[in-house]
């Protein structure tokens, strides 16, 4: 193990983090191998503003699954034939089949989100969407599909923060867009529509779970302890696969065509 430190401000340094995550990967992938066994289906929605963290939650979940298994949604704006559907209609080939996983990156509930607050939708198709997902959750709920869904939290200040983080470094502007700087002058508004949708879709079945993400590190340290702590008993025998020796001394990689192996970048080994 590395030794652990923390960074500035109280804040989980990034030896501890990885410390703590690894074994917590271990387990996620114990219950892969229990949704495989058993044949169970797990949705997991990860919502909530703009630089919550989302993408990184999903990250550090699926990094050590096996993405034939595993895998994220993360739909683009509808199509014109998307619109005239059924609002949920779309996110049903998504749904995960016998033993496997999705993050939805963002949901359905964008509709009592972003389309909402930023006018995509008219008053009467969020309140229908309202009244609809409860039900819609329900039916995958008594199908047999592990359903979860967090909304990570975090405050405008550390929102502004990331926002600036995200301008100055071009390797993560691609993730700012003209609706999330809209945004920025929204932030209570989002709220009210938060608080909406939480009322109208906190369900027994299907339950909303907040999780503070002012602190990115320990955000997905608690969604994650949350989700293993949640799933029933999944433990299954692990398969043990013999390595004998290789009986002979290994051989060198050869091509029996004129194609060879681009020059390898010079630099420190």
């Amino acid at each position: 193990m590395s030794k652990s430190k923390k960074g500035k401000s109280g804040k989980l340094g990034k030896s501890e983090y990885y410390d703590l995550l690894a074994p917590l990967q271990q387990e996620l992938n114990d219950v892969a191998r229990w949704l495989q066994h058993t044949g169970k289906r797990l949705a997991v929605i990860i919502e909530g503003r703009d630089t919550a963290g989302k993408g990184g939650v999903i990250s550090a979940l699926m990094e050590t699954l096996n993405p034939r298994l595993c895998r994220t949604v993360a739909l683009a704006k509808p199509s014109e034939r998307e619109t005239t559907q059924w609002y949920f209609q779309r996110y049903v080939p998504h749904l995960p089949a016998a033993g496997e996983i999705v993050f939805f990156d963002r949901s359905w509930y964008n509709r009592a989100g972003v389309e909402a607050v930023m006018g995509f939708c008219s008053p009467a198709q969020t309140q229908a969407f309202l009244q609809q997902a409860p039900v819609f959750e329900q039916l995958l709920v008594d199908d047999g599909i592990l359903l979860f869904k967090y909304w990570l939290t975090v405050d405008q200040e550390k929102q502004e923060e990331r926002f600036a983080e995200r301008l100055a470094d071009p390797l993560k502007r691609w993730k700012l867009s003209p609706i999330d700087l809209q945004a920025r002058e929204k932030y209570a508004q989002y709220g009210l529509a938060r608080d909406a949708m939480l009322k109208a879709t906190h369900k027994p079945k299907a339950p909303w779970v907040l999780v503070d993400f002012n602190d990115q590190r320990r955000g997905r340290l608690t969604l994650i302890r949350h989700l293993l702590d949640h799933i029933p008993e999944r433990k299954v025998p692990e398969a043990v696969f013999e390595f004998p020796p290789l009986g002979h001394a290994p051989l060198r990689e050869q091509f029996g065509t004129p194609l060879k192996p681009i020059k390898t970048i010079a630099g420190d080994p």
